[in-house]
């Protein structure tokens, strides 16, 4: 059970404000934020929490994650149990992951992973894939929503793995009843067919550096121009998910002139890495899907960042250990994934400073309010306001350090951002009012994590 806490003296920082304020904390809610609260008027036995040349931020949401994903004859490196921990060393207080559709009923679908997830340490939502129509798919989709989902996940790719709904009619009809029941639906945007033509044309060899080829950026833009058009039809927003290319870009800002409104999520892998990295021995390890593309990519990416186009940033963490992911040079072999939920805050903070297009509070839209408003999970999540769960960070925002294997905590013991000098580290994690992570001591509690049911 929680306690309580004064945070004095930091520099709060929310989406729609910067100001020097105390923050006291009162069982799992924030209970008053005022320019200075005295450490007399708070309860009995209050921990007093000095937070004088720090940032205090909102707890961070990963919008994307796949934690314990079983996946082509094995299980990625991070568990429940990992993954929150790692998300705490990085601010992050609140994942959403994903249920698989089992082909048989959603609802058993969501009710295994939330069965799955109950030893989670953080708190967690749940995206509902739908990788089947069904004649009976209005009444799942209510089903699930009472369970909590506020959003599906379909595919336009992996037909060979059976993630597509290849009937456009049924694919259709999946968008409607979504869109009646107010389901947001979030979308992995590759065009099946470019990437199936993309395979026959290719005569090369197979290694890392191919993969950019066989799954090409004009991929992403077909689908997410097929999807959109399915969103027009019907008036309905859309969540594209890991926005990886200027053409898909292109595709979004097409969409949005004809009044569709599309939510855009990327990562940092897409904005801070390129398909060099794909070159050499250690290429396996920068191999996921969508792959890496050229520097014009990325520079499209960040500029899109900063001129706000793009509204979350997660990091569809899936991670494999590096043993895992060099037992192949084949890419059609090599286990798709990489880590990245601990990394993304310094990352996010560091392109801010180097840029200056980018505010703190910016960033604290991108990480935290955005994707709690875009997945119905606000006011609970995303803010700091009294009423609000005590998810909050204490940031240190002049901290210099070196991003590498020896510095994050996935089980996956690599980070694709090996080398990178980042500016900007956590020193304390606040889970609804108990410390999970300070001072680089991790003080998760397995179980402790609830499930957050999505208000749409």
């Amino acid at each position: 059970m929680a306690g309580s806490i004064l945070i004095k003296d930091g520099l709060l920082v929310d989406t729609e404000w910067v100001r020097h304020e105390d923050i006291l904390i009162e069982g799992e809610k924030i209970k008053r934020i005022a320019p200075s609260i005295d450490e007399n008027d708070v309860p009995e036995g209050t921990s007093i929490i000095s937070a004088d040349g720090k940032c205090v931020l909102p707890g961070l949401i990963d919008a994307h994650t796949h934690y314990h994903l079983v996946s082509r004859g094995t299980v990625t490196a991070d568990s429940f149990l990992e993954g929150s921990k790692l998300a705490s060393y990085g601010g992050v207080t609140t994942v959403i992951d994903f249920a698989d559709d089992d082909k048989k009923s959603l609802s058993s679908s969501l009710s295994k992973r939330l069965d799955e997830m109950k030893d989670m340490a953080i708190d967690y939502a749940l995206h509902q894939g739908v990788y089947k129509w069904r004649p009976d798919i209005l009444s799942e989709l209510e089903e699930v929503k009472k369970m909590g989902v506020g959003t599906i996940k379909i595919f336009t790719t992996y037909k060979d793995v059976g993630y597509l709904i290849e009937d456009k009619s049924q694919l259709e009809e999946v968008f409607k009843d979504s869109s009646d029941l107010n389901l947001m639906v979030s979308v992995h945007a590759e065009d099946d067919d470019v990437i199936r033509r993309a395979g026959e044309e290719y005569s090369g060899n197979y290694g890392p550096e191919s993969h950019p080829v066989l799954r090409p950026s004009e991929a992403e833009a077909v689908a997410i121009r097929k999807v959109g058009d399915i969103a027009k039809k019907y008036s309905m927003p859309l969540y594209i998910v890991h926005l990886s290319s200027r053409k898909g870009l292109m595709e979004v800002r097409k969409l949005r002139s004809e009044g569709v409104r599309v939510i855009v999520e990327t990562t940092p892998h897409y904005l801070f890495l390129d398909k060099s990295y794909l070159s050499g021995e250690n290429g396996p390890l920068y191999v996921m899907t969508p792959p890496l593309r050229s520097k014009d990519d990325s520079e499209a990416l960040r500029e899109a960042l900063s001129n706000g186009e793009i509204q979350v940033v997660a990091t569809d963490h899936c991670a494999f250990t590096r043993a895992q992911k060099l037992e192949s040079n084949d890419v059609r072999k090599i286990y798709p994934g990489i880590p990245g939920t601990e990394e993304m805050l310094p990352l996010l903070h560091t392109f801010a400073l180097s840029n200056g297009h980018l505010s703190l509070s910016q960033i604290v839209n991108l990480l935290s309010t955005g994707p709690a408003k875009a997945f119905g999970l606000y006011p609970r999540k995303g803010v700091l306001r009294e009423g609000s769960d005590a998810d909050v960070v204490i940031f240190d925002p002049d901290e210099s350090w070196t991003l590498s294997s020896e510095t994050v905590h996935s089980a996956s013991g690599y980070t694709p951002y090996e080398g990178f000098n980042v500016t900007g580290k956590v020193q304390m994690t606040i889970l609804r009012g108990r410390i999970v992570m300070g001072d680089d001591i991790y003080l998760g509690i397995k179980g402790d994590g609830k499930f957050i049911e999505a208000t749409r």
